[in-house]
C-alpha cells in the first residue's frame, strides 16, 4: 500500500484503508468513528469472534470487516494493505509487551510510511476543544474526574475521556472551541500523541511498567512527553513529589503552576492545603476537614485538581462545592461496606508498592491487608516494611505473594489464600472492630483476573456474601 497524506482533519479519513488493532472500548469506538467519516475499516483482535460479541454488537451493523482470532500471516496482509493503522495504546513496535510479530509488522508499516496512530492521538489532532491532560503514576482518574466535577460546577462545557475508560473520538466533531476535553492519560497513550494540550496536570511520578519501558529513566522519559509538548500552555506539578520536580527543572520557569501540601514549599506553590484550609491563588477554597476522601495521597490530588480548574478558569467557590460533594471513584480506596464494626476499603487500583504504602497510611486505624498479584519488576522491600508498621495482619494473593511473606517476615501475622473469596473470609476473621480490612494489591491483576476492576469487584461480591452468610 502506498502511503497516505497523514490526518489532519476528518475529511482526511475519507477512502482511507484504516485498520483498527484492538477490539476494546477505544477500537468499538475508533470503527465506529472511521467508518462513519468514510474510511474502509477493518477491525483486528487475537481474540475469536466467540469471545467479542459485546464488541462486534456494539458495532450495530456498521460495514467492519472483522478479522478475529485470524492467524498471524492474514493479520500480516492485512496490516501491508492498511494505509492508517489506529492501534490500542497497548500495541507497539517500542513495546516488548507486544507479540513479536506485531512489533516487526508495525515497524515494517512505519518504513513505509503507513501512519500509526492512537483513538486518543487521532482525537487530540481533530478535535477543537480545549484539552486538560490528567497524568502521574497514581491518582489519575480520581484527579481527572475531580476537575471534571469542578468544571461543570463553574458551568464551564466539558467532557472527561481518555483512560478514564470513555473515548471521545465520536464526539470530535460536536465538542467545540468552548469545550473542556478532560483526558485522563496513561503511560501507555502518551507515546501515541503528538500535540500537547492546553493545561497539563501531573499527580506524581514514581515507578511503574517496567516490565514494559526496561528502566526508570525509561519510564519517566515517556511521562514527560506530555509536558514536554505542552510548554505552551500551562503544566501544573506537584511540588513535594521528587519526579515532578525533577520534570519541573528542565521546563521553561513561565509555563510551570505549582501545588504542594504546605504552604512554605519549594518551588513556591500557587495551591495548597496547609494552616487547615485548601487555598488556590490566595483564596481559601474549602476547609481541609471537609475534604470526603481519606489520606494524605488523595488529599494532594484534590489540591492539584483545584489549581488545574482555576487555571481552566473555574471559581473558588464552584471548586470548594466541588470537592465537598465528589463521591470518589471505585477501586479508589472505595468504602465498599462497614460490618461488625469493621470498615471493608477497595483500593484494587493500588496496583504498585507506592500507591499501596500511601492507602495504609490513610486510616488512622489498624488495618489488614489483602496484597498481591502480578509483578511488575519493582522492589517489594519497602511495601513489606510499611505492611509490618501499619497492618495488623496480611493476606497474601496471587503470583507475588512469595516474594512478599518472607519480605514480612513474623513482623505480623500472613495467611495464604488461593481466591478472593478466601482471602476476605481470613480477613474477617483477624479483623477487629474498629479496623479497616483494605484491598491494596500493590501488583497487577492478571495472574487471577481480566482486570483491576474485575479484582475490586470480586472483592466487593465477597465482602457482600460474608453478610449473606451472617
Amino acid at each position: 500500500m502506498t502511503a497516505a497524506g497523514p490526518v489532519r482533519t476528518v475529511a482526511d479519513l475519507d477512502g482511507r484503508h484504516a485498520m483498527v488493532l484492538g477490539l476494546a472500548r477505544s477500537g468499538v469506538a475508533a470503527c465506529r468513528f472511521l467508518t462513519d467519516a468514510g474510511a474502509e475499516v477493518t477491525a483486528y483482535d487475537r481474540r475469536p469472534i466467540g469471545e467479542l460479541a459485546e464488541a462486534v454488537s456494539a458495532l450495530e451493523g456498521r460495514p467492519v470487516r472483522l478479522a478475529l482470532g485470524v492467524d498471524e500471516p492474514t493479520a500480516q496482509r492485512l496490516i501491508e494493505r492498511a494505509d492508517l493503522l489506529v492501534t490500542s495504546p497497548s500495541v507497539s513496535p517500542r513495546f516488548p509487551t507486544t507479540d513479536p510479530w506485531l512489533r516487526t509488522a508495525l515497524a515494517a508499516a512505519e518504513e513505509r510510511g503507513t501512519e500509526l496512530v492512537s483513538e486518543v492521538g487521532l482525537f487530540l489532532r481533530l478535535t477543537r476543544a480545549r484539552i486538560l491532560g490528567v497524568t502521574g503514576t497514581k491518582g489519575k482518574t480520581t484527579t481527572a474526574s475531580l476537575v471534571a466535577a469542578m468544571l461543570e460546577r463553574a458551568a464551564l462545557p466539558v467532557a472527561l475521556g481518555g483512560n478514564i475508560g470513555t473515548p471521545l473520538i465520536e464526539r470530535v466533531t460536536e465538542l467545540g472551541s468552548d469545550t473542556w476535553a478532560v483526558l485522563e492519560l496513561s503511560e501507555l497513550q502518551l507515546p501515541t500523541i503528538d500535540r500537547g494540550v492546553d493545561v497539563a496536570l501531573y499527580t506524581n511520578i514514581a515507578e511503574d511498567h517496567l516490565d514494559r519501558h526496561g528502566s526508570v529513566g525509561a519510564y519517566r522519559a515517556v511521562k514527560a512527553r506530555l509536558a514536554e509538548l505542552s510548554t505552551a500552555g500551562r503544566i501544573v506539578l506537584n511540588a513535594d513529589d521528587p519526579g515532578c520536580r525533577d520534570l519541573g527543572e528542565r521546563l521553561p520557569a513561565g509555563a510551570v503552576a505549582w501545588y504542594s501540601l504546605e504552604v512554605d514549599a519549594e518551588p513556591e506553590p500557587m495551591a495548597t492545603a496547609d494552616d487547615g484550609w485548601i487555598s488556590v491563588a490566595g483564596e481559601r477554597v474549602l476547609p481541609v476537614a471537609d475534604v470526603p476522601l481519606p489520606g494524605r495521597h488523595m488529599l494532594a490530588n484534590v489540591v492539584g485538581a483545584a489549581l488545574a480548574a482555576h487555571v481552566a478558569g473555574a471559581d473558588g467557590g464552584s471548586i470548594g462545592a466541588a470537592i465537598r460533594d465528589f463521591p470518589g471513584v471505585a477501586h479508589r480506596l472505595e468504602t465498599v461496606a462497614e460490618r461488625g464494626g469493621v470498615r471493608w476499603v477497595n483500593d484494587s487500583q493500588a496496583t504498585i508498592p507506592d500507591a499501596a504504602i500511601a492507602a495504609l497510611s490513610a486510616f488512622d486505624a489498624p488495618v489488614v491487608l489483602i496484597a498481591g498479584g502480578r509483578g511488575k519488576g519493582l522492589d517489594y522491600s519497602r511495601f513489606a516494611a510499611a505492611i509490618a508498621e501499619h497492618a495488623r495482619a496480611c493476606v497474601l494473593i496471587g503470583e507475588t505473594a512469595d516474594e512478599l511473606a518472607p519480605l514480612i517476615g513474623d513482623r505480623i501475622p500472613v495467611r495464604r489464600a488461593d481466591t478472593m473469596a478466601e482471602a476476605v473470609t481470613l480477613s474477617a476473621s483477624l479483623a477487629h472492630p474498629g479496623d479497616v480490612v483494605l484491598l491494596a494489591p500493590a501488583a497487577a491483576s492478571f495472574d487471577m483476573f481480566t482486570d483491576y476492576a474485575a479484582r475490586g469487584d470480586a472483592f466487593r461480591q465477597a465482602v457482600a456474601g460474608l453478610g449473606d452468610a451472617s
